[in-house]
C-alpha cells in the first residue's frame, strides 16, 4: 500500500528531518540567517529577516521568525515543493504536524519532574502539554504569512498567500478604535482556537507563607502595596520619598 507522506505528517506518524540551522549573521541587518542542510544561506529568508530588522524588530524577534521559517522550509524540502510554489495544502501539512508532533522543548531531562499537561498541586499552575500550544501554531502561521506578504510586495512568490486569511476579520479590525469593544469574529482556516486564560493568581496559603517569610515590616508593607495597588513592577521600583504623602497616608 502506498504511504501518503502528507497524511502521515498530519497524523503525527512521520517526522520532519532536522536539517538546516539558524545562525548569527556577520552584520546587523539581519542579525540572524537561515541555512539549509548544506550550510547554504536561504536568500529569500534573509531578505525577509533583513526587512524585519530594518523595521526595528528586536534581534530576538528576528531569531524567532528565523526558526519559524526554518520549520516551514523543512516541510517544503521534505515534500519537494519550491517555496515560490507553495499552496494552502502545504500549510495544512504544517498545521497538522504541529497539532500532533511532540515539542522537543517539553521533554523533561530530570527525573521526577512534572508530567506535561498536569497541574502543579502546590501553585495550581498548569504544566505545558507535550505538543505545540495553539498560540505557537498560530504564531507559526503568522510567520509564514508575513514571509509571503513581504515577497508578494516585491513581486515574488506565489500569486496567493498559502496561509488562509479571514477578509471579514481584517475589514472589521482595520479601522477599529481601541476604545471600542473587540468584535467576535470567525477564525481563518487552519488557525487554532486559543482558550481564554484566567488571570494568574497566587493561592492564599502561598500568600500567607510568602508574607511570613518577609524579613521586616518594611518588606511586608512594600509587598502589600504592590499587590493592593495593582502597580507595575517598574512603577513600584521607581517610588521615591517625594512620592509618599505622609500626612494623607498615600503613595
Amino acid at each position: 500500500m502506498k504511504v501518503d507522506l502528507r497524511h502521515e505528517l498530519m497524523e503525527g506518524r512521520a517526522d520532519i528531518p532536522r536539517v538546516g540551522a539558524v545562525l548569527p549573521a556577520r552584520g546587523v541587518h539581519p542579525p540572524y540567517i537561515v541555512v539549509n542542510g548544506y550550510d547554504d544561506e536561504i536568500e529569500p529568508v534573509t531578505a525577509y529577516l533583513r526587512d524585519l530588522a530594518l523595521n526595528d524588530s528586536s534581534p530576538l524577534t528576528v531569531r524567532s521568525y528565523g526558526y519559524g521559517l526554518l520549520r516551514w522550509f523543512r516541510v517544503l524540502w521534505l515534500l519537494g515543493v519550491p517555496w515560490e510554489k507553495a499552496t494552502e495544502a502545504e500549510t495544512a501539512v504544517l498545521a497538522g504536524w504541529l497539532r500532533t508532533a511532540a515539542n522537543p522543548q517539553r521533554q523533561r531531562k530530570t527525573a521526577g519532574g512534572s508530567v506535561p499537561g498536569s497541574v502543579n498541586l502546590r501553585t495550581g499552575k498548569p504544566v505545558l502539554r507535550v505538543g505545540y500550544a495553539p498560540r505557537t501554531i498560530n504564531h507559526a502561521l503568522s510567520v509564514v504569512s508575513g514571509f509571503y506578504e513581504f515577497h508578494a510586495h516585491q513581486g515574488n512568490g506565489p500569486v496567493t498567500n498559502p496561509v488562509p486569511v479571514s477578509p471579514q476579520r481584517r475589514r472589521a479590525l482595520a479601522h477599529r478604535s481601541p476604545l471600542e469593544p473587540k468584535p467576535v469574529l470567525g477564525r481563518a482556516r487552519l488557525r487554532q482556537k486559543v482558550p481564554d486564560r484566567p488571570p494568574r493568581s497566587i493561592p492564599d496559603r502561598l500568600w500567607d507563607e510568602l508574607f511570613e517569610r518577609m524579613g521586616c515590616e518594611r518588606d511586608r508593607a512594600l509587598l502589600e502595596f504592590y499587590v493592593c495597588s495593582g502597580a507595575r513592577a517598574e512603577e513600584l521600583l521607581g517610588v521615591g520619598i517625594g512620592d509618599v504623602d505622609w500626612a494623607g497616608q498615600k503613595v
